[in-house]
């Protein structure tokens, strides 16, 4: 056999965890219960020789094919390549390894020796290996899957035959191959046609232009004229730039002759200047020197004067105590006088109080006291007021504080409502998100690119590896397992560092990781250890495809103590019931948690957040649960926030109300307060004046004896002060005389010096006058003379750089000696020469009207667009030539389809009647190209009127199956396959014809020689094994 499969391996695919298959190299039988995984099989084959998954009709995408709880799938697939058709045997060896590897984003296919060395890894590699053996997994007749068999076999429309012989045959995919092409032909026909229709408007514009350019021939010669006259304009710029040349040359010279007058002018001002610099350094000597001695004069002159200054400081001190005297004796004796006059006062007083001025008193007392109580009577209603306002305030107030309250709870639901919808959302695309959040996927990701480096693939997160037997127990269990759901498992230390690096590239800080054995089989549980209660336990309401994870959740978790109540007062009385044996902890549904330790009883609320369930099944409607409590949490919210702003408008409305009633009430308790102390002083001058009969005037008399001797003692100190006042204004004279005598004296000599600084400030005016004069002349020289110069050569170098450059253009249009043969241009202008351009150009442009383009324009373009033209239509004549060969040969191959069609038809006659033979069956396939239909028509043996029977409905149940198990044999016998596989061909068959069948299809298969693998759930007994077939029994289903 040149190419077979000898073994098929699956990991974590579909329903299974890990499965081997060997395959025989004939015929193989596997059969098992629904449910054991044989179909998986086929699609695993048809997966890993890249058919797409839809085409399998088991899923929608390949990561659907993962198996739940797990981050990836493999299926390995060992083909023999031994024999002359074998496939690059140098390079694979006698065996091709083919892995396809999917995980939740990509998929790979790896192609490896027959030592597990990687050979390949492209797709083209896969398809190079199915050309190569002919292997078309999606024919039917090469692996017929369940839904194909139902599709095709079992199907009693005409239609779906046709479909399957077309299909089985190639017919399909070589009909479609020529429809494509024929449409594709037409397009193009299409397309050439509208090209070759493109060309005749062109055609027509060419001519068109001919026309124009026969029209237009006469214009040319004022064309000409014009280029002459262009070229006597150049010429002319450069003649007339020769005569500015001459007139700039004449300036310059004349500039320059005013260089020397400037210049002598300056040379006689600087000999002036250095004379009055010699004579100004004498002068200054002679001034500094007299300048010396003044400072010693003003020296002397300062020092008296700041004597002066003393003296006279001491006698404004001394006129300044003396006026502090006379002022303090001044109020001393207003002072006795106000005394004796006191004195005299109360004597007087006393004797003219009457009783009528008593009467008076008492009356303004009353006047008071009424003024008194209606103040107080407005205070306290003014302060009744304000209380009541008061009040209402601190109702409000607290209001406020409610309402606060609420908004500030109901923000916090909501950032927990939207984190509850966006991990839901999240989960929506990855469950295992539920367990780890974003941060698993990237471990997981990481995990299996380490996956060699782990002795053992790590197993978690554990919660996604379990499943619920009643979600209602969710919240319970998430309680009791708590982070322990989030952990991974692995089997050694090594896998635990390993694991551990891991996690810090993917930034997940703090996993919990837990050492296991993974050979450990299921911990086993006696009765007496378990719970004495009927209620559930966290152990008995999960299940897990992986008896490790139950173990550590066991060992670790305690989960089969754990005990599960719907509501807390049956979890009060299991928890703690002193008879409950084994009983660790008890949680209710909705997340209370109850334990007893001795004496001491324990209940934790369950968790404020209240994160959703994580093995929530419908996301979708726990997700639109959240967002209709969001939503109403949003319209309370609003409710809320205007309950607020109504309140804090009545609050400020209170405030101002209450400052009001304060701005009363605080005027009024001044008054009041006034109006007590007038009442006071009243009450005391009425006290006063009836317990006094007599005065007392002895402090009095006291007091103005005292006063006399202090104003004795302050005339004493006032005579002594006039003394030395007297003493000091004749020292102060003194000194005045005696400096006015040392100025005299100073005058005389300060006069020379006064006549010396004149005499320098003289010398100073001319040095600066001579100075000034200077500056300007050079000033002049380099603000006027020299500019002027300057500009005078700038304007000559332009000059002469603008006469090379007209000179050079004049050249470039045309040179001299081709200007005299033109005619000369002296006498003519450029301005005339221009206008003359002008005329003609306006002369142009009347003949040139009826034209938009110039004839140089219009030959131009006549001969790009013939040339356009040619070259079109020599590429268009090239698309016809090859459109009509592929037509040619399009129309070959589809004669050549047409035959082979009929011959295939024909000849799937033949072998369907050869198989029918056996049992004495003959029978005639009609296909119908046109309409697409496939009639089946057979004549019984024991049908003694030898009747057709044309509906394969009317026939019994076992040769209705034995027929299409014939027809199905006769297109296995037109088609080529390495090897074929059919699902579930015998399930509509009684016993008889399944044996028959069974018989038929394993003499068909060994004589065919091809490998064959069939999958059946029916017993086969009955089938004779032999060293060409090889029976397998799939292990019966997990419950």
């Amino acid at each position: 056999m040149a190419v077979t499969i000898s073994r098929i391996r699956l990991e974590n695919f579909m329903c299974h965890s890990s499965l081997h298959i060997e395959l025989g190299e004939h015929v193989n039988f596997i059969t098992g219960q629904n449910g054991s995984g044989k179909s998986a099989i086929l699609t695993a084959l048809c997966i890993a020789f890249g058919s797409r998954a839809k085409n399998t009709q088991r899923a929608a995408t390949l990561k659907d094919f993962i198996k739940t709880g797990c981050s990836y799938a493999a299926v390995v697939v060992d083909i023999n390549n031994q024999g002359e058709d074998a496939f690059k045997p140098e390079l694979y060896g006698n065996l091709i390894i083919l892995e396809r590897r999917i995980t939740d984003s990509t998929s790979s296919t790896v192609l490896k020796d027959q030592y597990g060395r990687k050979v390949a890894h492209r797709k083209d590699d896969l398809n190079e290996i199915i050309e190569h053996f002919n292997i078309d997994v999606e024919n039917p007749c090469v692996i017929m899957s369940q839904d194909k068999s139902r599709e095709f076999l079992h199907s009693g429309n005409d239609k779906d035959k046709f479909k399957f012989f077309f299909k089985a045959t190639l017919l399909q995919q070589v009909n479609e191959l020529l429809e494509t092409i024929r449409d594709q032909l037409n397009n193009a026909d299409s397309i050439v046609e509208d090209l070759e229709k493109s060309i005749k408007p062109v055609m027509k514009e060419l001519d068109e232009l001919r026309e124009k350019i026969k029209n237009m021939e006469h214009i040319e010669e004022i064309a000409q004229d014009i280029d002459n006259l262009k070229k006597k304009l150049a010429w002319s710029h450069v003649y007339d730039v020769d005569k500015q040349i001459e007139e700039q040359t004449v300036k310059l010279q004349k500039l320059k002759e005013r260089i020397p007058a400037c210049q002598e002018r300056i040379d006689r001002n600087t000999a002036i200047i250095d004379e009055l610099k010699k004579e100004l350094i004498e002068k200054e000597k002679n001034v500094k020197s007299l300048h010396d001695k003044t400072r010693e004069v003003s020296r002397m002159k300062k020092s008296i004067e700041d004597e002066i200054a003393e003296v006279v400081k001491q006698k404004i001190e001394l006129e300044a105590e003396h006026d502090r005297g006379t002022r303090m004796l001044q109020k001393m004796t207003v002072r006795l006088k106000q005394l004796q006059a006191r004195l005299h006062d109360f004597q007087i007083q006393h004797m003219q109080f009457t009783q009528a001025e008593a009467s008076q008193i008492e009356q303004d007392m009353q006047n008071i006291q009424q003024e008194i109580d209606y103040l107080h009577s407005n205070i306290k209603r003014l302060r009744e007021d304000e209380k009541e306002f008061s009040e209402q305030l601190s109702g409000i107030q607290k209001s406020i504080s409610d309402v606060t309250h609420e908004i500030v709870e109901n923000d916090k639901r909501m950032q927990q409502l939207k984190s509850n919808i966006e991990d839901l959302q999240q989960r929506q695309t990855n469950k295992v998100t539920a367990f780890g959040g974003e941060r698993v996927l990237n471990l997981l990701r990481l995990i299996e690119g380490s996956y060699d480096q782990f002795e053992s693939p790590p197993i978690g997160p554990i919660g996604a590896h379990l499943q619920l037997v009643s979600e209602s127990w969710s919240v319970a269990v998430d309680c009791a397992c708590g982070k322990l759901l989030d952990a991974f498992i692995v089997s050694c230390h090594k896998d635990l560092q390993i694991l551990r690096q891991c996690a810090i590239k993917a930034y997940y800080n703090y996993l919990q990781i837990i050492i296991y054995d993974f050979s450990r089989p299921r911990l086993f549980i006696p009765d007496h250890k378990l719970p004495t209660t009927e209620h559930p336990t966290v152990l008995s309401v999960i299940q897990s495809d992986n008896h490790t994870v139950l173990n550590v959740l066991v060992d670790q978790g305690n989960a089969e103590r754990q005990v599960l109540v719907r509501d807390y007062e049956v979890g009060k009385s299991v928890a703690f019931d002193p008879r409950m044996r084994n009983v660790k902890e008890v949680f209710t549904a909705d997340g209370f948690k109850m334990f007893s330790r001795g004496s001491v009883q324990t209940i934790l609320p369950p968790n404020k957040k209240g994160r959703p369930s994580r093995w929530c099944s419908s996301l979708a409607e726990k997700i639109g649960e959240l967002k209709n409590e969001a939503s109403g949490i949003e319209r309370i919210k609003s409710e809320k926030n205007a309950q607020k702003m109504k309140l804090l408008a009545d609050r400020q409305n209170l405030e101002q109300k209450i400052t009001s009633l304060k701005r009363k009430r605080e005027p009024e308790e001044h008054r009041l307060a006034n109006k007590k102390l007038h009442l006071e002083d009243a009450k005391r001058a009425s006290a006063e004046n009836n317990s006094y009969t007599a005065v007392d005037t002895t402090e009095l008399e006291e007091e103005i004896k005292i006063e006399k001797n202090d104003i004795e003692q302050k005339e004493l100190l006032l005579q002594k002060t006039s003394v030395r006042l007297t003493a000091t204004l004749r020292e102060v004279n003194d000194k005045r005389a005696g400096l006015k005598t040392f100025m005299d004296s100073v005058n005389e000599e300060t006069g020379s010096f006064s006549s010396a600084n004149d005499e320098l400030d003289l010398a100073n005016r001319k040095l600066e006058a001579a100075q000034q004069e200077k500056t300007h002349y050079e000033g002049l020289m380099r603000t006027k003379v020299l500019p002027d110069i300057k500009m005078a050569e700038t304007d000559y170098a332009d000059l002469q750089k603008l006469r090379q450059e007209s000179f050079k253009k004049a050249s470039v249009i045309c040179s001299e000696n081709d200007l005299e043969a033109l005619g000369h241009v002296a006498g003519s202008t450029p301005e005339q020469l221009s206008a003359k351009i002008n005329r003609l150009k306006q002369r142009l442009d009347q003949e040139s009207r009826r034209y938009s383009e110039s004839i140089d324009d219009l030959r131009a373009l006549h001969d790009k667009k013939e040339r356009k033209i040619l070259k079109k239509k020599h590429l268009y004549e090239g698309f016809r030539a090859k459109l009509n060969s592929c037509q040619n040969a399009l129309d070959l191959r589809w004669t050549k389809f047409q035959r082979n069609a009929g011959l295939l038809k024909r000849q799937l006659t033949w072998l369907f009647n050869e198989h029918l033979g056996k049992k004495g069956i003959s029978g005639f396939i009609n296909v119908d190209y046109k309409n697409k239909v496939l009639s089946v028509e057979l004549t019984m043996p024991q049908d003694a009127s030898r009747d057709t029977v044309r509906d394969t409905r009317g026939l019994s149940g076992g040769e209705r199956s034995f027929s299409t198990l014939c027809f199905t044999l006769a297109l296995h016998g037109m088609t080529e396959a390495p090897f074929r596989a059919m699902d579930e061909f015998d399930v509509f068959m009684d016993a008889v014809s399944r044996k028959i069948s069974l018989d038929t299809l394993i003499d068909f298969a060994v004589a065919q020689g091809s490998q064959w693998v069939f999958i059946t759930p029916h017993d086969i007994s009955m089938v004779k094994p032999g060293d060409r077939v090889k029976k397998q029994q799939m292990a019966a289903p997990r419950g």
